[in-house]
């Protein structure tokens, strides 16, 4: 039973990962601007007493800027990560593009660091699977940085969640206005 249920994980990765890959196109720009925001949340997550308690509590003192997400209209994990980050207290706006490498150069993120959805929030990117929290340190504020980047799908990442509970350890990476890269944080050592 465990042998079926990780090559049924496996193949829908493989197919997350196949749905999530970006193309080239000649006209993405056109693309992207064209394709008109989604708010992508289920109802219990913007209605449920714990969730509203909990971000009222996270934000009492400040008020989360607004994230935009740019993603494959099929990527299911990319949509996994928006819940977390609005059950984190953010409010999300999707853009859904099939060409997310124009977004990508745009805010400046490293191709080695490339993962399945950008965000942009305040002044700085968001790359990939990277933790609500970690996502609020960085609005800290560092005029320095220019975003922070989970490259690849790390197991176990928020949106990357698996029914098994396994995990893999990954690094949060910041990018620096001079191009140099730091680790910003570790998880799951």
């Amino acid at each position: 039973m465990r042998h079926t249920s990780l090559t049924l994980f496996t193949g829908l990765l493989a197919l997350s990962l196949t749905s999530c890959a970006a193309s080239t196109s000649d006209n993405a720009i056109s693309a992207v601007s064209s394709t008109v925001p989604v708010v992508a949340a289920s109802k219990h997550d913007l209605l449920s007493p714990q969730v509203a308690a909990r971000n009222a509590s996270l934000n009492k003192n400040s008020v989360l800027p607004e994230m935009t997400v740019y993603k494959s209209p099929t990527c299911g994990c990319c949509t996994s990560w928006v819940e977390h980050m609005q059950k984190s207290g953010f409010k999300v706006i999707v853009v859904e593009t099939d060409d997310l490498n124009v977004i990508k150069n745009k805010l400046g993120v490293p191709t080695e660091l490339a993962s399945c959805h950008t965000a942009k929030v305040g002044n700085y990117f968001v790359e990939g699977h990277v933790p609500a929290d970690d996502v609020k340190r960085l609005l800290q504020g560092n005029s320095d940085v220019l975003g922070i980047a989970v490259p690849g799908m790390p197991m176990g990442s928020p949106g990357m969640e698996v029914p098994s509970g396994e995990v893999q350890p990954y690094t949060v990476t910041q990018v620096n206005k001079d191009a140099s890269l730091s680790i910003f944080s570790t998880h799951n050592k």
